[in-house]
Protein backbone atom coordinates (compact mmCIF):
# COMPACT_ATOMS: atom_id res chain seq x y z
CA UNK A 1 0.00 0.00 0.00
CA UNK A 2 1.40 3.46 -0.91
CA UNK A 3 2.77 5.47 1.97
CA UNK A 4 0.39 8.31 1.23
CA UNK A 5 -2.60 6.17 2.16
CA UNK A 6 -1.23 5.05 5.50
CA UNK A 7 -2.81 6.27 8.72
CA UNK A 8 -2.87 5.46 12.40
CA UNK A 9 -6.07 3.51 11.77
CA UNK A 10 -4.29 1.11 9.41
CA UNK A 11 -1.30 -0.45 11.14
CA UNK A 12 0.15 -3.31 9.16
CA UNK A 13 2.09 -5.84 11.19
CA UNK A 14 3.76 -7.31 8.09
CA UNK A 15 5.06 -4.06 6.61
CA UNK A 16 5.63 -1.29 9.15
CA UNK A 17 5.02 1.40 6.56
CA UNK A 18 2.48 3.49 8.43
CA UNK A 19 3.14 6.66 10.36
CA UNK A 20 2.80 6.00 14.06
CA UNK A 21 0.92 8.36 16.34
CA UNK A 22 2.55 7.85 19.70
CA UNK A 23 1.10 8.64 23.09
CA UNK A 24 1.86 12.22 24.01
CA UNK A 25 0.54 12.84 27.50
CA UNK A 26 2.02 14.03 30.77
CA UNK A 27 2.54 10.39 31.66
CA UNK A 28 2.95 7.41 29.34
CA UNK A 29 0.44 4.56 29.32
CA UNK A 30 2.65 2.27 31.37
CA UNK A 31 2.97 4.78 34.21
CA UNK A 32 -0.68 5.76 33.91
CA UNK A 33 -1.80 2.16 34.34
CA UNK A 34 0.51 1.76 37.31
CA UNK A 35 -0.75 4.85 39.08
CA UNK A 36 -4.32 3.63 38.79
CA UNK A 37 -3.49 0.18 40.06
CA UNK A 38 -4.81 0.92 43.53
CA UNK A 39 -8.33 1.03 42.08
CA UNK A 40 -8.19 -2.72 41.45
CA UNK A 41 -8.98 -3.32 45.09
CA UNK A 42 -11.89 -0.87 45.12
CA UNK A 43 -13.66 -1.02 41.77
CA UNK A 44 -14.57 -3.89 39.41
CA UNK A 45 -12.25 -4.39 36.42
CA UNK A 46 -14.67 -2.69 34.03
CA UNK A 47 -14.49 0.47 36.11
CA UNK A 48 -10.72 0.81 36.23
CA UNK A 49 -9.77 -0.58 32.82
CA UNK A 50 -7.24 1.51 30.93
CA UNK A 51 -9.68 2.00 28.07
CA UNK A 52 -12.26 3.63 30.28
CA UNK A 53 -9.81 5.63 32.34
CA UNK A 54 -8.09 7.32 29.41
CA UNK A 55 -11.46 8.38 28.01
CA UNK A 56 -12.51 10.20 31.20
CA UNK A 57 -12.32 13.94 30.63
CA UNK A 58 -12.77 15.22 34.18
CA UNK A 59 -9.29 16.34 35.36
CA UNK A 60 -10.49 16.51 38.96
CA UNK A 61 -11.11 12.76 39.02
CA UNK A 62 -7.74 11.97 37.50
CA UNK A 63 -6.00 14.25 39.98
CA UNK A 64 -7.82 12.57 42.84
CA UNK A 65 -6.88 9.12 41.52
CA UNK A 66 -3.20 9.97 41.22
CA UNK A 67 -2.85 11.79 44.55
CA UNK A 68 -4.45 8.88 46.40
CA UNK A 69 -1.15 7.02 46.11
CA UNK A 70 1.08 7.11 49.18
CA UNK A 71 4.13 8.04 47.12
CA UNK A 72 5.60 7.47 43.63
CA UNK A 73 7.95 4.89 45.10
CA UNK A 74 4.95 2.69 45.88
CA UNK A 75 4.30 2.23 42.17
CA UNK A 76 5.95 -0.87 40.73
CA UNK A 77 5.43 -2.75 37.51
CA UNK A 78 4.02 -5.66 39.47
CA UNK A 79 1.24 -3.44 40.83
CA UNK A 80 -0.05 -2.12 37.51
CA UNK A 81 -3.77 -2.55 37.01
CA UNK A 82 -3.36 -3.58 33.38
CA UNK A 83 -0.85 -6.23 32.26
CA UNK A 84 1.36 -5.10 29.38
CA UNK A 85 2.58 -7.32 26.57
CA UNK A 86 4.40 -7.48 23.27
CA UNK A 87 3.89 -9.25 19.98
CA UNK A 88 6.81 -10.40 17.86
CA UNK A 89 7.47 -12.18 14.58
CA UNK A 90 10.42 -13.28 12.50
CA UNK A 91 11.40 -9.61 12.25
CA UNK A 92 12.63 -9.89 15.86
CA UNK A 93 14.87 -12.97 15.62
CA UNK A 94 16.80 -12.45 18.84
CA UNK A 95 14.59 -11.76 21.83
CA UNK A 96 16.11 -11.67 25.30
CA UNK A 97 13.08 -12.95 27.15
CA UNK A 98 14.64 -12.58 30.59
CA UNK A 99 15.13 -8.88 29.92
CA UNK A 100 11.62 -8.59 28.52
CA UNK A 101 10.18 -10.04 31.70
CA UNK A 102 12.44 -7.88 33.87
CA UNK A 103 11.06 -4.85 32.03
CA UNK A 104 7.60 -5.70 33.32
CA UNK A 105 6.11 -7.49 30.32
CA UNK A 106 3.53 -10.08 31.36
CA UNK A 107 2.29 -11.61 28.10
CA UNK A 108 3.37 -12.12 24.50
CA UNK A 109 1.81 -13.06 21.18
CA UNK A 110 4.16 -14.66 18.65
CA UNK A 111 3.57 -14.99 14.93
CA UNK A 112 3.34 -18.63 13.96
CA UNK A 113 2.00 -18.82 10.42
CA UNK A 114 0.78 -16.98 7.35
CA UNK A 115 -1.54 -18.35 4.69
CA UNK A 116 -0.94 -22.07 4.20
CA UNK A 117 2.71 -22.04 3.23
CA UNK A 118 4.68 -19.95 5.69
CA UNK A 119 5.79 -20.64 9.24
CA UNK A 120 7.78 -18.11 11.22
CA UNK A 121 11.29 -19.64 11.34
CA UNK A 122 11.83 -18.08 14.77
CA UNK A 123 8.56 -19.32 16.24
CA UNK A 124 9.86 -22.34 18.12
CA UNK A 125 12.67 -20.47 19.86
CA UNK A 126 10.51 -17.42 20.55
CA UNK A 127 7.64 -19.43 22.01
CA UNK A 128 9.96 -21.57 24.09
CA UNK A 129 11.82 -18.50 25.34
CA UNK A 130 8.61 -16.81 26.46
CA UNK A 131 7.49 -20.02 28.14
CA UNK A 132 10.75 -20.55 29.97
CA UNK A 133 10.62 -17.16 31.70
CA UNK A 134 7.02 -17.62 32.76
CA UNK A 135 5.14 -15.30 30.41
CA UNK A 136 1.54 -15.94 29.48
CA UNK A 137 1.83 -16.43 25.73
CA UNK A 138 -0.02 -17.30 22.57
CA UNK A 139 0.47 -17.52 18.82
CA UNK A 140 -1.11 -15.64 15.93
CA UNK A 141 -1.81 -16.31 12.26
CA UNK A 142 -1.49 -13.65 9.56
CA UNK A 143 -4.56 -14.08 7.36
CA UNK A 144 -4.29 -14.42 3.57
CA UNK A 145 -7.90 -14.68 2.39
CA UNK A 146 -6.67 -14.35 -1.19
CA UNK A 147 -4.75 -17.64 -1.26
CA UNK A 148 -6.91 -20.29 0.46
CA UNK A 149 -10.01 -20.87 2.55
CA UNK A 150 -10.45 -19.89 6.15
CA UNK A 151 -10.76 -23.54 7.13
CA UNK A 152 -7.52 -24.45 5.36
CA UNK A 153 -5.62 -21.65 7.09
CA UNK A 154 -7.05 -22.44 10.52
CA UNK A 155 -6.00 -26.06 10.04
CA UNK A 156 -2.51 -24.99 9.00
CA UNK A 157 -2.27 -22.64 11.97
CA UNK A 158 -3.30 -25.34 14.44
CA UNK A 159 -0.84 -27.80 12.92
CA UNK A 160 2.07 -25.34 13.01
CA UNK A 161 1.26 -22.94 15.81
CA UNK A 162 2.57 -24.86 18.76
CA UNK A 163 4.54 -28.04 18.17
CA UNK A 164 6.94 -27.07 20.99
CA UNK A 165 9.88 -29.22 19.78
CA UNK A 166 12.26 -27.63 22.27
CA UNK A 167 10.12 -28.27 25.33
CA UNK A 168 10.70 -31.35 27.43
CA UNK A 169 8.40 -34.33 27.05
CA UNK A 170 7.47 -34.04 30.72
CA UNK A 171 6.41 -30.41 30.26
CA UNK A 172 4.36 -31.31 27.22
CA UNK A 173 2.69 -34.20 29.03
CA UNK A 174 1.72 -31.98 31.94
CA UNK A 175 0.64 -28.82 30.14
CA UNK A 176 -0.64 -29.68 26.70
CA UNK A 177 -3.47 -31.66 25.22
CA UNK A 178 -2.03 -33.82 22.44
CA UNK A 179 -5.38 -33.66 20.64
CA UNK A 180 -4.83 -29.93 20.13
CA UNK A 181 -1.47 -29.62 18.35
CA UNK A 182 -2.16 -25.91 17.77
CA UNK A 183 -1.00 -25.40 21.30
CA UNK A 184 -4.06 -24.09 23.11
CA UNK A 185 -4.58 -25.65 26.50
CA UNK A 186 -6.63 -24.63 29.51
CA UNK A 187 -3.51 -24.23 31.63
CA UNK A 188 -3.67 -20.57 32.59
CA UNK A 189 -0.57 -19.64 30.57
CA UNK A 190 -1.65 -20.27 26.96
CA UNK A 191 -3.72 -17.54 25.29
CA UNK A 192 -6.22 -18.42 22.56
CA UNK A 193 -4.70 -18.25 19.10
CA UNK A 194 -5.25 -14.98 17.25
CA UNK A 195 -6.33 -14.27 13.69
CA UNK A 196 -4.48 -11.22 12.36
CA UNK A 197 -6.83 -9.81 9.71
CA UNK A 198 -5.91 -6.39 8.28
CA UNK A 199 -5.12 -4.45 5.13
CA UNK A 200 -3.43 -6.55 2.47
CA UNK A 201 0.28 -5.67 2.23
CA UNK A 202 0.56 -7.53 -1.08
CA UNK A 203 -2.29 -6.19 -3.22
CA UNK A 204 -6.02 -5.53 -3.18
CA UNK A 205 -7.17 -3.81 0.01
CA UNK A 206 -9.67 -6.51 1.00
CA UNK A 207 -7.83 -9.38 -0.69
CA UNK A 208 -10.22 -9.18 -3.65
CA UNK A 209 -13.22 -10.28 -1.60
CA UNK A 210 -16.64 -8.72 -1.20
CA UNK A 211 -17.73 -7.80 2.30
CA UNK A 212 -20.04 -10.82 2.47
CA UNK A 213 -17.30 -13.15 1.24
CA UNK A 214 -14.87 -11.76 3.80
CA UNK A 215 -17.32 -12.36 6.65
CA UNK A 216 -17.74 -15.93 5.42
CA UNK A 217 -13.97 -16.41 5.28
CA UNK A 218 -13.45 -15.14 8.83
CA UNK A 219 -16.30 -17.27 10.17
CA UNK A 220 -14.86 -20.31 8.38
CA UNK A 221 -11.49 -19.73 10.06
CA UNK A 222 -13.05 -19.04 13.45
CA UNK A 223 -15.34 -22.06 13.47
CA UNK A 224 -12.60 -24.39 12.25
CA UNK A 225 -10.20 -23.18 14.93
CA UNK A 226 -12.93 -23.62 17.55
CA UNK A 227 -13.66 -27.17 16.40
CA UNK A 228 -9.99 -28.11 16.68
CA UNK A 229 -9.11 -26.38 19.96
CA UNK A 230 -12.31 -25.85 21.89
CA UNK A 231 -12.03 -22.04 21.93
CA UNK A 232 -12.70 -19.25 19.47
CA UNK A 233 -9.68 -17.31 18.22
CA UNK A 234 -8.95 -13.74 19.18
CA UNK A 235 -9.49 -11.38 16.25
CA UNK A 236 -6.81 -8.73 15.64
CA UNK A 237 -7.94 -5.89 13.39
CA UNK A 238 -8.54 -2.16 13.07
CA UNK A 239 -11.93 -0.48 13.12
CA UNK A 240 -11.22 1.07 9.73
CA UNK A 241 -10.39 -2.27 8.10
CA UNK A 242 -13.39 -3.96 9.69
CA UNK A 243 -15.76 -1.31 8.35
CA UNK A 244 -14.19 -1.34 4.90
CA UNK A 245 -13.82 -5.07 4.35
CA UNK A 246 -16.67 -6.64 6.36
CA UNK A 247 -19.21 -3.83 6.17
CA UNK A 248 -18.80 -3.44 9.94
CA UNK A 249 -20.30 -6.87 10.54
CA UNK A 250 -21.46 -7.30 14.13
CA UNK A 251 -21.72 -11.07 14.44
CA UNK A 252 -18.34 -11.89 16.02
CA UNK A 253 -18.49 -9.84 19.20
CA UNK A 254 -20.30 -12.50 21.20
CA UNK A 255 -17.75 -15.23 20.47
CA UNK A 256 -14.33 -13.81 19.59
CA UNK A 257 -12.20 -11.64 21.89
CA UNK A 258 -11.12 -8.41 20.18
CA UNK A 259 -7.51 -7.31 19.81
CA UNK A 260 -7.82 -3.78 18.49
CA UNK A 261 -4.95 -1.93 16.82
CA UNK A 262 -4.93 1.84 17.10
CA UNK A 263 -1.81 3.93 17.56
CA UNK A 264 -3.17 6.82 19.58
CA UNK A 265 -3.77 7.88 23.17
CA UNK A 266 -7.15 6.11 23.37
CA UNK A 267 -8.72 3.01 21.87
CA UNK A 268 -11.39 4.96 19.99
CA UNK A 269 -14.49 3.51 18.35
CA UNK A 270 -14.58 -0.28 18.27
CA UNK A 271 -15.81 -2.40 15.37
CA UNK A 272 -19.51 -3.21 15.39
CA UNK A 273 -20.49 -6.11 17.64
CA UNK A 274 -17.87 -5.52 20.34
CA UNK A 275 -18.79 -3.48 23.40
CA UNK A 276 -15.26 -3.77 24.80
CA UNK A 277 -11.81 -4.83 23.67
CA UNK A 278 -9.64 -7.54 25.20
CA UNK A 279 -6.24 -6.39 23.94
CA UNK A 280 -5.13 -3.02 22.60
CA UNK A 281 -2.06 -2.68 20.41
CA UNK A 282 -1.28 0.99 21.02
CA UNK A 283 2.14 1.34 19.38
CA UNK A 284 4.38 -0.43 16.90
CA UNK A 285 7.29 0.14 19.27
CA UNK A 286 7.49 -1.59 22.64
CA UNK A 287 10.94 -0.09 23.30
CA UNK A 288 13.05 -1.01 25.18
CA UNK A 289 11.39 -4.33 24.39
CA UNK A 290 11.16 -5.78 20.88
CA UNK A 291 8.02 -5.83 18.76
CA UNK A 292 4.74 -4.01 19.17
CA UNK A 293 3.29 -2.68 22.43
CA UNK A 294 0.03 -4.05 23.83
CA UNK A 295 -2.07 -3.80 26.97
CA UNK A 296 -4.70 -6.18 28.33
CA UNK A 297 -8.07 -4.64 29.20
CA UNK A 298 -8.28 -5.98 32.74
CA UNK A 299 -6.11 -7.23 35.56
CA UNK A 300 -3.69 -10.15 35.82
CA UNK A 301 -6.41 -12.45 37.15
CA UNK A 302 -8.50 -11.64 34.08
CA UNK A 303 -5.61 -12.46 31.78
CA UNK A 304 -5.19 -15.81 33.50
CA UNK A 305 -8.92 -16.49 33.15
CA UNK A 306 -8.66 -15.85 29.42
CA UNK A 307 -5.80 -18.36 29.26
CA UNK A 308 -8.11 -20.88 30.93
CA UNK A 309 -11.09 -19.85 28.77
CA UNK A 310 -13.08 -19.53 32.00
Amino acid sequence: MPLATASTQKPCRFLKYHKVMTVNQSMDLHKFGAQLSFLSGVLPPAAYSLRKMVSIKAPSFLAMAVTALASPSDVTLAKRANPYGIDVSGHQPSVNWKTVKANGIVFAYIKATEGTGFKNPEFNSQYTGATNVGLTRGSYHFARPDVSTGAAQATYFVANGGQYPELTLIYIAIHFNNNNPGGWSSDGITLPGALDIEYNPYGATCYGKTQAAMVTWIRDFSNTYKSKTGVYPVIYTTTDWWKTCTGNNGSFGSTNPLWIARYASAVGTLPNGWSFHTFWQYSNSASPNPGDANVFNGDLAGLKRLAKAA
